[in-house]
């Protein structure tokens, strides 16, 4: 049956994209003026998913401000939340269970954008029989990214981290088929892991039950700022913004801004000028103010 309904994983801390995920979680940070969850929405509605469940834990209410219910996007989004602690990548799914159908679970992650076609994925997952099946693409950048490894028939044999032994592996790109199975099991309100944890066991008890599915799609994600700024840039490029401005923003016309970022509600004054800066929610920018190559948040910090 087509796939109908995802699980986006977005209540992740975002440690290494501080000082953004100070002011707002990672799949809610804009990109090119739209934030990553809306495009991600979008992307998955497109290709016939009506539904979708959120799971949160920090600053969710910047998700639910930007999502809602969904409705402006065409799909019905709930929400799992996952409070006091996160659960994981494994223990999240388990929690969310209940807001789930289907025997095989689509599962996205929320701060990767790209246009893997979900059809070929689930005929993959089908035709493979594994109860896990991963999108991936080959790891070009294995010094920067950890990878899967794949035996010569598609299963997955393990994962490596980034360095010299990442060298001709995969790179997941956070979409994957899971049947739910794999998730009942697992005890409720418990932290655990797919990748180094819950899929490593699978894999050891059962060699063909992780499938890789190698495509040659793009991708992109945040990990870290710099990552921020190459997905804003690539973006921006392509759908041909100058300046990022989320909504209403008051730029007085003397101000001079160039190749920044600007996030929402954010004020600059007369004669300030702002280079290769990102600005993010509410920040006033003071008349004759100079800032580059800063982060700036509303509460005064900035990081160089």
């Amino acid at each position: 049956m087509p796939i109908t309904q995802a699980l986006i994983l977005t209540a992740g801390v975002g440690t290494r994209l501080r000082p953004l995920t100070q002011v707002r979680a990672k799949p809610a940070i804009p990109v090119a003026g739209e934030p990553m969850i809306i495009r991600i929405l979008k992307y998955l509605r497109a290709q016939g998913v009506a539904g979708a469940v959120l799971n949160l834990h920090h600053r969710p209410e910047t998700l639910t401000a930007v999502v809602g219910d969904g409705s402006d996007l065409g799909v019905r989004v709930r929400y799992s939340w996952e409070q006091p602690s996160i659960l994981g990548s494994a223990g999240g799914p388990r929690h969310a269970l209940p807001l789930l159908d289907g025997r095989a679970l689509l599962i996205v992650n929320g701060d990767t954008l790209t246009d893997v076609r979900l059809d070929a994925l689930e005929r993959a997952h089908a035709q493979s029989g594994a109860k896990v099946t991963l999108a991936l693409v080959p790891n070009t950048e294995f010094m920067r990214y950890g990878g899967v490894q794949l035996d010569s028939g598609g299963r997955v044999t393990g994962f490596v981290r980034r360095g010299a032994a990442a060298e001709g592996s995969y790179h997941y790109i956070g979409l994957q088929l899971v049947n739910r199975s794999v998730f009942e099991a697992l005890p409720d309100h418990e932290p655990a892991n797919t990748i180094g944890g819950l899929y490593d066991a699978m894999i050891a008890a059962n060699p063909q039950a992780v499938a890789g599915f190698v495509t040659s799609t793009e991708f992109w994600d945040i990990g870290t700022v710099d990552d921020y700024w190459r997905m804003s840039d690539a973006f921006a490029a392509r759908e041909r913004r100058g300046a990022i401005c989320g909504r209403p923003a008051s730029i007085d016309p003397t101000a001079q801004i160039t190749r920044s970022i600007l996030w929402d509600d954010v004020e600059v004054g007369a004669g300030a000028l702002v280079d290769r800066c990102i600005v993010t929610d509410g920040v006033r920018i003071a008349p004759g103010a100079v800032h580059r190559n800063e982060v700036l948040i509303a509460n005064g910090f900035t990081d160089r």
